[in-house]
């Protein structure tokens, strides 16, 4: 199987990463009047098919190999498969309660407190299991992130002025930063140890576990959506063919840039502290597509301005700041 095995390979594939987590939502917004809960669907469903495109290719070696994608699957032993099925479970519940947050409270709310929360959670605990990396960069750019997400988001709330900040908004946004944060230890420690699973078959099983706890999950939401009214399955079904094919796209971009974190973690020279950090760049990348693409804050004002040029130069210095983290020691 493809491992990066030097630092330039494995920083461009969490580049490539960081990128694909942060524009996948670009296809839920060509999806106008699809509900979210219907787009999950579809999304689960190309998270699911790229893991496998890309275990049969990039994860493939020679057919008796203990790491081609097959032989590791068959020889992990059942810890190990329980501690990536237990991630995705708990990534499925972490994603669908920061959705359902913006649907409550909006992104000024959902990203600083679910976002930033998640950042800080799964970098602590990524680097508690394998430290690797200057701790002073890393957790100093990942502090110059945090800020630069409640930037992001406070030039948001300047641009929306009629979001109402809820318990209930605030309550689901801690629940969805937590989710997040802790299911990227699960992947840690299902790739270290003996019999443990490689980069490319966690992502299977994880891919596998999302799925599988998106049934009631998503299914509870549907019944009693957290905004709009009731859907069914049949609602699903009903959707036009194009929702269906842009759902698949998104979840096939968001699976691209997971096996890449997860095989940037793999390597020796990164770590999982380090992945997992610098893939939240994704912010980063997102605000981009909203402010030149979608045009997210056409007319806004002076100050609004001046918070999101205080917000790209902070993102870049503190990812650079985590860039550097493996390779400047102390």
């Amino acid at each position: 199987m493809f491992i990066p095995t030097v630092y330039s390979a494995a920083l461009c594939m969490l580049i490539v990463s960081m990128i694909c987590w942060g524009s996948w939502a670009n296809t839920q917004r060509l999806c106008k009047g699809w509900r979210f809960e219907l787009f999950n669907w579809d999304f689960l469903f190309g998270i699911l098919l790229m893991t496998l495109v890309l275990g049969f290719t990039l994860g493939r070696t020679a057919p008796a190999s203990p790491h081609s994608f097959v032989q590791n699957l068959r020889s992990a032993d059942s810890h190990h498969l329980l501690l990536a099925f237990l991630g995705g479970v708990i990534f499925a519940f972490g994603s669908i309660m920061i959705v359902a947050a913006i649907a409550i409270a909006g992104l000024a709310v959902a990203f600083p407190v679910g976002v930033g929360l998640a950042l800080v959670i799964g970098s602590v605990l990524n680097y508690i299991i394998t430290p690797k990396g200057n701790p002073l960069l890393l957790f100093g750019g990942i502090l110059l992130v945090c800020i630069a997400i409640a930037l992001d988001a406070l030039a948001y709330r300047r641009q929306t002025k009629d979001l109402t900040v809820t318990v209930k908004g605030i309550v689901v946004s801690v629940l969805g930063g937590v989710g997040v944060g802790l299911f990227y230890p699960f992947i840690a420690k299902a790739i270290k140890g003996e019999n443990h699973l490689g980069p490319y078959t966690v992502a299977l099983v994880f891919a596998l576990a999302a799925l599988v706890i998106n049934f009631p999950l998503n299914y509870l939401l549907m019944r009693r959506p957290v905004s709009g009214p009731q859907l069914s399955v049949r609602d699903y079904f009903r959707g036009a063919g194009a929702w269906h094919f842009w759902g698949i796209f998104g979840g096939m971009f968001w699976g691209v840039g997971m096996v890449f974190s997860f095989v940037a973690s793999y390597a020796q020279m990164v770590g999982p502290a380090v992945s997992y950090a610098l893939s939240q760049g994704a912010t980063m990348v997102a605000t981009i597509w909203g402010v030149f693409v979608w045009k997210e804050f056409k007319g806004a004002d002076a100050t609004t301005k001046r918070l999101l040029a205080l917000m790209f130069a902070l993102f870049i210095i503190g990812l650079v700041c985590v860039a550097l983290a493996p390779v400047l020691r102390w």
